[in-house]
């Protein structure tokens, strides 16, 4: 049975210790009505989110997305949210979402202007169906994202290491993608490094190596990626974060771009130039990112 419902959330202090947060969810229809006009998370997309995949009622890697989502509530100055009630959030949305392949979205706003609270609620809907793109793989085009690679520390008021609701940029990178024949994109630095895709990070192998560009420069830390490099790890090969030029992503013997809800897709080809695809290889990591993972 499909289920598509809310949780609203009653924000606890970062610092309130209890047992049992249940009393602070309401229950919604997704579609019925459930935030005011004023709220800002629409009118300015001012908050913070995270999307977790749902494997057979199983959440995954809730830590780490609960680690990110105060990472990003932090560098937006917004009240750091309690972990255990979002967690207990979490765990009772997963309780209620049907078998199969679910995500899970959280979002902490700043709420109504001049309110005395942030909003936050949780969001559940069943996942689109991934498994054809998961093999089949995905074409990608290069798109420049207008600054250099050190911008984060110069400007850190830009919040180029948050997971904002600001996601306009990022659908306009899609659809530019779309409109050159492709199905995604990566972002380049003005000065010629790989950043990340719009809503996914990127893995390149050579030879037993994995390389995905270093967290700075705006990179989101992505939670899959930590993941499969945790796993690739645990079976001998090299894992390493650099500085990869946009040379490099042509050169490489295989790529993916990896997301918590469409887990690995092979990189068919980048700017009209094929890439390897390691079918077997590709499909046993995804094999391992629908096993229950904490």
């Amino acid at each position: 049975m499909t289920r598509r419902f809310a949780l609203m959330i009653d924000p606890a202090t970062a610092d309130a210790v209890r047992d049992d947060f249940a009393d602070t969810f309401t229950r919604v229809d997704a579609a019925a009505p459930a935030l005011s006009v004023g709220e800002l998370s629409t009118q300015r997309g001012d908050g913070v989110f995270e999307s977790i995949g749902v494997v057979d009622r199983h959440a995954q890697e809730v830590v780490p997305h609960l680690e990110r989502l105060a990472h990003s509530a932090k560098l937006c100055d917004l009240p750091v949210p309690n972990q255990e009630q979002w967690r207990q959030a979490i765990e009772q949305a997963a309780a209620d979402c049907g078998e199969g392949e679910y995500v899970i979205k959280l979002i902490l706003s700043r709420g109504v202007e001049h309110g005395p609270t942030p909003t936050a609620w949780v969001t559940v809907a069943p996942a689109s169906d991934f498994s054809a793109v998961r093999e089949a793989g995905v074409r990608v085009v290069t798109l420049d994202r207008g600054y250099d690679l050190d911008i984060a520390e110069r400007a850190p008021w830009l919040l180029l290491g948050a997971k904002t609701l600001s996601y306009a940029v990022n659908m306009a990178a899609l659809r530019e993608a779309h409109r050159r024949g492709a199905d995604d994109a990566i972002f380049l630095s003005r000065d010629g490094y790989v950043l990340e895709a719009p809503t996914a990070s990127l893995i390149l192998r050579s030879g037993d190596r994995f390389v995905t560009p270093a967290p700075n420069g705006g990179i989101l830390h992505g939670t899959t990626q930590l993941s499969v490099f945790d796993h690739l790890t645990a079976q001998g090969f090299e894992v390493a974060y650099e500085q990869v030029p946009a040379s490099a992503l042509t050169t490489a013997d295989a790529a993916w771009l990896v997301s918590s809800v469409r887990l690995a897709a092979p990189i068919t080809a980048i700017d009209d130039v094929s890439l390897p695809v390691d079918a077997a290889f590709t499909a046993e990591l995804n094999q391992y990112l629908l096993s229950p993972r904490d």
